[in-house]
């Protein structure tokens, strides 16, 4: 029954999702020329805020969780477990305080109203997956203007996203790259758990009455651990919480 709901409810929330890019992307120009980088991370984050709203079309309830745990005075390196094309939203709006900035190929920089245009001008980097060393100095660059600035960096070790939910090995060499150069980071496991739901049939039709949560586990600080130790343990608590041990 579900499946036949979603054949007819999937192309209205297309009809939302797109139209929700398209007229903020104009926005997002104007806030930036304008106004500067302030003006136009609130519009992003007005933005992704509408994005998740959208899902209530396909009947999916979405649920914030443990974000009070965060300061919001050091940089934050945020690792995730990665489920959907729709993980990228609650991120923006949940860590907003943050200013979080991803890594993302460099595919995504262009062709796609309002994502492609906050991911040049917001902040994140764009890494050609071909090119090791381009990927090892952009995120090098990233980590260094977190540490800076105090912002967060969002990584998903597992490189590609999980089409079923069970959270793959975390790669480690993007959370070394960034340990190196953000040494002050408070690590952040952050738990996506659901959203493979919206897309277990492919893009069309998509999952109906999915619940959606998304989760801030107990940062913790390096106190001298190695990159393959942060990873190990950050893929445990995600994979804890998720009742994947």
């Amino acid at each position: 029954m579900k499946k036949i709901l979603g054949y007819f409810l999937t192309p209205v929330f297309y009809l939302a999702f797109g139209s929700i890019l398209g007229f903020f992307h104009p926005i997002q120009v104007i806030c930036w020329n304008l106004w500067g980088y302030t003006a136009h991370k609130r519009s992003v984050e007005i933005l992704n805020l509408l994005l998740i709203k959208s899902l209530a079309l396909l009947g999916s309830s979405v649920r914030f969780e443990g974000f009070e745990k965060l300061p919001v005075d050091r940089p934050l390196i945020i690792i995730a477990n990665h489920q959907s094309l729709f993980d990228i939203p609650p991120i923006v709006w949940g860590f907003r305080r943050h200013h979080a900035k991803f890594i993302s190929k460099k595919e995504l920089g262009h062709g796609i109203p309002s994502i492609s245009y906050n991911l040049r001008k917001g902040g994140s980097i764009l890494i050609d997956r071909k090119d090791p060393q381009q990927a090892v100095t952009e995120i090098s660059s990233l980590g260094k203007k977190i540490e800076e600035n105090n912002y967060s960096a969002v990584i998903f070790p597992e490189g590609t996203r999980s089409r079923n939910g069970k959270v793959k090995k975390f790669k480690v060499r993007g959370i070394h790259t960034l340990l190196e150069s953000a040494p002050s980071s408070l690590i952040v496991p952050f738990v996506i758990d659901g959203n493979y739901k919206l897309q277990e049939n492919g893009p069309f039709p998509l999952g109906i009455g999915a619940k959606l949560t998304y989760t801030v586990l107990d940062p913790f600080e390096l106190n001298g651990l190695s990159a393959e130790e942060v990873a190990e343990k950050s893929e445990l608590q995600i994979k804890e919480h998720l009742g994947q041990v």
